[in-house]
């Protein structure tokens, strides 16, 4: 199950389960302008490409709630 990180590893912006967000396959989780604008669409952790983070519904989050656990860790993110 993914962990539904609640930030930008780059920014640190908020990014709450509904949020338009972008992971790869290491589920480095980043917002969509940080990911296409300033990381070119290639992580920096990993070297890997990014999806669209999917959407848990709202019946599984209760249940199965996001990660409350803050992540700033991007190498070579210059947008911070």
């Amino acid at each position: 199950m993914l962990q539904l990180r609640p930030n930008c590893e780059c920014c640190d912006k908020d990014l709450p389960p509904e949020a338009a967000a972008v992971i790869c396959t290491f589920e480095c989780t980043f917002c969509r302008e940080c990911a296409s604008g300033v990381l070119g669409d290639t992580c920096p952790n990993c070297g890997g490409n990014f999806s669209p983070r999917p959407v848990r519904p709202n019946n599984m989050l209760e249940k199965y709630p996001a990660s409350k656990e803050s992540i700033l860790k991007a190498g070579g993110c210059t947008a911070v």
